[in-house]
């Protein structure tokens, strides 16, 4: 994970998204919510497995105050093939969960509830990650003890003198076979253990030599720990916040990039690029993905989609699935009744769109959850989440809507989350639409759902979208004007990973998927987008100059709106999928960052969109931290009413009386409008005017001469500023 190291303040805001681009190299994840882990061919794994017992362990436990007291009767010596090590076997303890350092071994914890038998599978040195899911790898079961390796319902070990890294583990498990009653049982696969800090499988991104590859935990008690030097939380105010929406891989994956071939596509070819953030002004960088998942899942089975990538990483559910592609690799094959929202046929719920539900509000789900927030803010010095389709999290186990999500609120209120930039996306595939209701505690930020869809409509020149226009530019008031809520906990954005580009915002009138398999049956159907004319791709100089005008009001209105603003990757220079509005899948052009497009932009759109990002971190009358009131603003409008009018008009004052002047016109024709008298001793300047070419569409120390009228070209706007 990246952090902040040692440039002007960033804060890197993970996030937890479901369409989301395809990673770098394998990353290890705090808890297994993987995106994706290969089980074909896991049927026959118990046949390569070697068992290597030769005694009983016997032992007594008695409880204590602080849970069980572990006596060895006798001993169980495991001899592995390849080595005459001994290993002494204790019962273990039940906490912590995962695998951890206790004395002189390792302690390994899982919770299941409903499991009648647990194994503990181990590929122990020299066999390692190059004989792994070879056929020749020699794995060692050492089945637990119910009444011995049991503490409530968690099953536990403890291995002494095991080795303090280059292991490989899971767990098979087996339990009722009652799909009714929510069951999923399957001892015969090797899970990952949901506490697995780290996953060992595929190491080179796409290899298609491991194709079909296995994955298990493993951990690592003896590396160095990482010196973080001096490095501190940037607790960068929300109000001052400007977040760059970016996948890891694609970021630097194409050989345009510059950066070596080893670390293309990898967090440290991020940190290549950060020069490229620090010039565009942004201070917020929220990632995608975080979490391991396999980048071949569509290649596991014949399908119209077995050509592409993806990722699948979230708090929602994982890449499991349901019963009719089901992917067993962790916790469907540990407690599916526990993990999962089942309704009462035992059937899965599928409010993610993806097959499952996690139950996150079970206390055992919700727990782990919290522990893998933690770790990644303590391990990785994240600064903040965004959670994918967060209103699944506002759900009780029984799918049902709750008023105060035990999760959300413990989230908002722990001692170390509570620290954190925390934002939700407020609906799910279920229908629970939150925008402005999310749960929150007053902590929680909220992706504005209703901002993107009303400034799409009010540039395009939709009729009524005047009113809408005034109320998202200010602040959603009506959304988030309550309790202590604060302008800021509004997340505005007009483009996302999801759907259009800003550039095939206007340039497409329909989605185009045919490439994604699905004969363009994926992707969101309600774009409002519009191509400007011509459908696609055109030589038309008044289209492609039209085009990047609405572009730059776009931008324009998103740095100047009140609230925290949020861009995607690739917007800076115009980032065109050719109309793909679900294109995650696609590890190639597509989604890959060109740079050799950014530098023909440079001196053009990129300028603009760097030199309006960097006057909104400069001007504090964009990022005030409460509501607009009736003497901060005033709306040059008489015509509210009428919902033909595409023209809006409005003075922001400032405290210092370095007014700003703002109009936006999404008419087909020009309107000139009177230009009101500047604060005292003050005049004019012209910054923005996006009808004049570049360099003069954006001049930060702006052009003085503004007379009493100013004619505002057809889908335009303009930005005055008093000095």
């Amino acid at each position: 994970m990246l952090h902040s190291i040692h440039l002007p303040p960033f804060s890197f805001v993970s996030q937890f998204n479901r369409n989301s681009l395809s990673s770098a190299s394998s990353f290890p994840p705090s808890a297994a919510f993987i995106g994706s882990q290969s089980s074909s061919g896991s049927g026959n794994l118990q046949q390569q497995m070697t068992r290597t017992r030769r005694c009983t362990t016997q032992v007594s436990m008695s409880a204590t105050n602080h849970g069980t007291k572990e006596c060895v009767l006798e001993e169980e010596a495991l001899t592995m093939m390849d080595t005459s090590k001994s290993f002494k076997i204790l019962p273990g303890q039940a906490f912590p969960l995962g695998a951890s350092e206790v004395e002189n071994g390792i302690n390994f914890a899982i919770f299941s509830q409903h499991a009648s038998s647990v194994t503990l599978c181990l590929l122990l040195p020299p066999t390692g990650w190059e004989d792994f899911d070879t056929g020749n790898e020699e794995m060692v079961e050492l089945r637990l003890n119910r009444s011995l390796n049991k503490t409530g319902d968690i099953w536990h070990i403890f291995i002494e003198d095991l080795p303090r890294s280059g292991v490989l583990y899971g767990y098979c498990i087996d339990g009722p076979q009652d799909r009714r009653q929510g069951h999923r049982f399957d001892s015969s696969i090797v899970l990952i253990d949901p506490y697995a800090k780290y996953v060992e499988g595929r190491r080179l991104f796409g290899d298609q030599n491991y194709k079909l590859s296995k994955f298990l935990g493993t951990y690592d008690f003896e590396g160095p720990s990482f010196d973080w030097e001096d490095d501190v939380h940037p607790n960068i105010p929300e109000n001052d916040l400007v977040i760059y929406e970016m996948n890891v891989r694609a970021y630097t994956a194409d050989e345009s990039s510059g950066v070596d071939a080893d670390i293309r596509g990898s967090y440290l070819g991020v940190i290549e690029k950060i020069p490229h953030l620090l010039e565009l002004g942004i201070n917020a960088v929220e990632l995608l993905p975080v979490f391991e998942f396999d980048e071949m899942e569509f290649q596991r089975r014949s399908n119209p989609r077995d050509h592409m990538v993806i990722l699948d990483v979230v708090y929602n559910h994982t890449n499991e699935g349901d019963d009719k592609l089901p992917y067993t690799t962790s916790f469907r094959g540990i407690d599916n009744k526990v993990y999962y929202m089942l309704d009462e046929d035992g059937k899965f719920m599928n409010y993610s769109g993806c097959g499952n539900t996690i139950n996150c509000n079970h206390p055992v789900v919700m727990e782990l959850i919290l522990d893998s927030l933690r770790h990644w803010v303590k391990e990785y010095h994240v600064d903040g989440f965004r959670f994918d389709l967060a209103s699944v999290l506002c759900r009780g186990t029984d799918g049902l809507p709750l008023g105060a999500p035990p999760l959300v609120k413990a989230i908002a209120k722990d001692t170390v989350l509570s620290k954190c930039k925390i934002i939700a996306e407020p609906w799910d595939c279920g229908g629970l639409y939150l925008v402005g209701q999310f749960p929150n505690w007053d902590r929680w930020a909220e992706w504005n759902g209703k901002y993107r869809d009303d400034m799409r409509r009010f540039m395009k020149g939709d009729c009524g979208m005047k009113g809408s226009f005034a109320t998202r530019v200010s602040g959603s008031a009506d959304l988030y004007r309550v309790n202590k809520r604060k302008p800021y906990h509004s997340i505005n954005f007009i483009i996302a990973h999801d759907g259009f580009t800003l550039y095939d915002l206007v340039s497409y009138n329909f989605k185009h998927n045919e490439s994604n398999g699905e004969e363009g049956n994926d992707g969101c159907n309600d774009n409002y987008s519009w191509n400007c004319g011509f459908e696609g791709e055109t030589t038309d100089a008044d289209i492609i100059a039209l085009r990047s005008r609405q572009m730059k009001n776009f931008h324009l209105a998103l740095m100047i709106s009140q609230g925290t603003p949020m861009m995607l990757m690739g917007d800076e220079y115009g980032h065109t999928r050719f109309g793909n509005n679900n294109s995650y899948g696609h590890d190639n052009a597509l989604n890959n960052f060109q740079w050799t497009k950014l530098d023909a932009k440079k001196e053009d759109y990129f300028r603009f969109f760097s030199e309006a990002v960097k006057f909104r971190k400069t001007h504090d009358i964009f990022r005030r931290e409460n509501f607009l009131e009736k003497k901060d603003v005033t709306w040059h409008e008489d015509n509210w009413s009428n919902s033909e009018s595409k023209f809006l008009a409005f003075t922001l004052h400032s405290e210092k009386r370095e007014d700003v002047y703002l109009a936006f016109n999404a008419h087909d024709f020009f309107v000139q409008v009177p230009i009101p008298s500047p604060p005292q001793n003050k005049r004019w300047f012209r910054v923005v005017d996006t009808n004049l070419k570049s360099p003069d569409d954006f001049v930060a120390e702006g052009v003085p001469g503004i007379q009493s009228t100013y004619n505002v070209a057809p889908y335009s706007s303009i930005l005055l500023e008093a000095k």
